[in-house]
C-alpha cells in the first residue's frame, strides 16, 4: 500500500506508485500530426511510464485513443479540459472521456475574472459544483490543478487555493496539486499535501529553473497576461530532478498522503526535445526507486 515500507531480507524498501506522463508536454508531436498518437505512446510505453493524462484528443476518436492505450498497457488516468469546454457542453465532455475510460478531469486554468479574487468567483463556484455532481453520477472525478496565483492571500488571511476547496466536500473537488507552481508561489509542497492527505489523489510532479521574480510566466503557455513591468525574465522547465526542487522529502509525503498517481509535466522543453525530456525525467525517478 502506498506509503508503507516492505522489508525484504531486513532491507527496509518504499514503495513506489505507479507514474504517468501529462501529454500536454508532447503537444509538439501531436497538435499537428495526430497520426503520431499510437508511435508516442509507444515510446512512452518503453520509458517505463505506467499511464497518460490527456490534454485534448488532437481530432482523434476517443474509442481509437482508448484503444491504443489499452493495447499498450497504458492507463488513461484523467485528462484536463477547459472549464470553459465543461460549462458549454458537459455531456459531450463526459461522453467523451468514458469512452478513453479515464477516472479524473481536472480544470487546469482559471481565468483572471473567475479566480477568488475576481468577479465572477460566485459564479464559478456554482458552475463547478454542478460540474462536479454530474461528474459524480457518471463515474467521474472532479480536480482542480493550480498554478501560482492561487497561494495568494485574500483579505482575511487565507490562501485563495484554500479558500476555493473549503467550499467542496472533499469527494466533490479533488486536489490536483502541481509542485512546480506551489514552489513558484513560496509554498512547501510537502507540507500541503500533508495538510490535504488522499485528497491530493493525482499529483504533478514538474521541475524548474528561475532567478529572482519573473514576470509573464503564463504567456509562455498560451494564455495571454497584463504585461507587468520589471522582474527577471528567466524561468525555465525542467525535466524532474534537472532543477531547483528537492525531490525526496516531496516524494514521501506523497507516499504518506494515499496519493493514488504521479504525474509528469514538463510545459516547454527548451531545444531538449519533448520526449527526450519525458525520458530524463523518468530515468530521475527510477534512481529514487520509482
Amino acid at each position: 500500500m502506498p506509503g508503507q515500507r516492505d522489508q525484504v531480507l531486513g532491507v527496509s524498501i518504499m514503495c513506489r506508485l505507479p507514474v504517468g506522463v501529462q501529454v500536454y508536454g508532447l503537444r509538439d508531436l501531436l497538435e499537428n500530426t495526430p497520426g503520431n498518437f499510437l508511435s508516442v505512446m509507444e515510446r512512452i510505453k518503453a520509458m517505463g511510464y505506467d499511464g497518460v493524462e490527456l490534454a485534448g484528443l488532437y481530432g482523434l476518436q476517443p474509442a481509437y485513443v482508448h484503444d491504443v492505450l489499452h493495447e499498450l498497457g497504458l492507463t488513461p488516468i484523467g485528462a484536463h479540459v477547459p472549464l470553459e469546454d465543461m460549462m458549454a457542453d458537459l455531456g459531450k465532455v463526459i461522453e467523451d472521456y468514458q469512452t478513453v475510460g479515464v477516472e479524473y478531469l481536472a480544470i487546469p486554468y482559471l481565468s483572471e475574472e473567475y479566480r477568488p479574487q475576481g468577479p465572477r468567483y460566485a459564479e464559478v463556484l456554482a458552475e463547478m459544483d454542478r460540474i462536479s455532481e454530474e461528474l459524480q453520477k457518471s463515474g467521474l472525478k472532479l480536480m482542480y490543478h493550480n498554478h501560482d496565483f492561487e497561494f495568494a492571500q485574500l483579505p482575511d488571511g487565507t490562501l485563495a487555493l484554500d479558500d476555493m476547496f473549503s467550499r467542496f466536500e472533499a469527494d466533490r473537488l479533488l486536489v490536483q496539486l502541481d509542485i512546480c507552481w506551489a514552489h513558484v508561489a513560496g509554498i512547501d509542497p510537502a507540507a500541503f499535501i500533508r495538510k490535504y492527505g488522499p485528497r491530493c489523489a493525482v499529483v504533478h510532479v514538474k521541475d524548474y529553473v528561475k532567478t529572482d521574480d519573473p514576470k509573464q510566466l503564463y504567456q509562455r503557455i498560451g494564455k495571454e497576461e497584463e504585461v507587468e513591468p520589471g522582474g527577471a525574465v528567466f524561468f525555465e522547465d525542467r525535466p524532474v530532478g534537472f532543477g531547483q526542487i528537492l525531490w525526496e522529502p516531496i516524494l514521501q509525503a506523497i507516499l504518506e498522503a494515499g496519493t493514488k498517481w504521479i504525474i509528469i509535466e514538463q510545459d516547454e522543453h527548451h531545444g531538449l526535445g519533448s520526449l527526450e525530456g519525458a525520458r530524463r525525467s523518468r530515468e530521475y525517478l527510477k534512481i529514487l526507486g520509482w
